[in-house]
């Protein structure tokens, strides 16, 4: 086989082996991972979104069409709240908003809970 065959099959390999990921982290950001109450995981990122503050709170369930009760809270003040349903293909859910980028420390708290009692939370402190 010609070398730069090889050198396509290669890149090709690589690229597979990558597995696709949404919310992905650039610099600036802040990830943390959240604590569930049973077996579903979870993360807040926040990132700075041309002078506010983005925020993205995921929970994997790993099952599809289960709803949940989110709410986001900014130094203990509910600033956005909302239902979920997790979807296919990862039985996930996503929590999005654009916060406007305070001075000072703003402490993000995100909780998500279904009707069976579990619970999941996560909190990150965005200083900018």
């Amino acid at each position: 086989m010609p070398r730069k065959a090889h050198i396509s099959l290669a890149i090709a390999a690589l690229v597979l082996a990558v597995p696709a990921q949404a919310g992905v982290r650039k610099d600036g950001d802040l990830l943390v991972q959240g604590r569930c109450t049973a077996a579903s995981t979870a993360k807040l990122k926040l990132s700075p979104e041309n002078g506010r503050i983005e925020v993205e709170f995921e929970v994997d369930q790993n099952r599809n069409g289960i709803a949940w009760q989110v709410a986001l809270r900014r130094n203990g003040v509910l600033v956005a709240s909302g239902v979920r349903v997790t979807r296919a293909p990862s039985g996930s859910f996503e929590f999005r908003r654009l916060l406007v980028n305070r001075p000072g420390r703003d402490v993000i708290r995100a909780t998500a809970r279904r009707a069976s009692g579990e619970r999941c939370t996560a909190t990150a402190t965005w200083r900018r």
